[in-house]
């Protein structure tokens, strides 16, 4: 018997839709192609930051234990240590996407037709959105701390894998504006402005560190 498709039975009875760090990568793209509301884009863009970290890490064993590279063992099996923390919780955090957004959905769904049920609508609507956009701010973070440590790879790592770090730098891109995007879709709708400034301005911040990823593809492209 295949154990793992013994698995993706069990999980499909119980209800669980697939996600990037329980299932098959195939079967997770089928339920992200599906028209069910989960896994969507947050789902998408954490499945982007695992898989740089993913050739970071790549990168980093083709790296060891080389005699060019030993000035960089040091740094580098810290800066493994910490991509692979990362990879952890890219993946943690595409489940914890879903179970944001479910609760919102179910939000949306709420009757509006007295005051009282307005006032309930909008109370649940602003704790539905907060989480919702807090949970891919975590990633974007979390992709925008790595910046650094990537460009250092590419200028440290193996130059026979110096591609892999672009393509790694180049998913990173890709979680952060999509992260961006998710949680600016949910602050758009927030009642509560100093949250929502909070969140927006977080999000600008860890922007800056885009441009530092595209340094580290410039540099990877004039050398190859």
């Amino acid at each position: 018997m295949d154990k793992n498709r013994d698995l993706t039975k069990k999980e499909s009875i119980s209800g669980e839709r697939p996600s990037p760090g329980k299932e098959k990568i195939a079967e997770f793209l089928e339920a992200l192609s599906s028209k069910n509301p989960v896994p969507s884009g947050g789902g998408a863009t954490a499945l982007a930051a695992s898989l740089a970290f993913s050739l970071a890490l790549m990168v980093g064993n083709l790296t060891l234990g080389k005699k060019k590279y030993a000035h960089y063992e040091d740094r580098l099996k810290i800066r493994m240590q910490e991509w692979e923390e990362g990879r952890k919780t890219a993946l943690r955090l595409a489940k914890e996407d879903e179970e944001a957004f479910m609760p919102l959905a179910k939000a949306y769904a709420l009757p509006k037709e007295t005051e009282e049920e307005k006032e309930i609508y909008r109370e649940r609507m602003e704790e539905c959105l907060d989480y919702a956009s807090y949970v891919p701010l975590q990633l974007l973070k979390l992709c925008a701390e790595t910046a650094k440590s990537l460009k250092e790879l590419a200028e440290e790592g193996s130059k026979l894998a110096i591609s892999d770090v672009g393509i790694a730098a180049d998913l990173f891109l890709t979680a952060m504006r999509g992260s961006a995007l998710n949680v600016r879709i949910n602050t758009n709708l927030m009642q509560n402005e100093e949250r929502k400034k909070e969140r927006e301005e977080a999000v600008e911040e860890a922007l800056k560190q885009c441009e530092l990823l595209e340094q580290t593809v410039r540099e990877v492209e004039k050398r190859i």
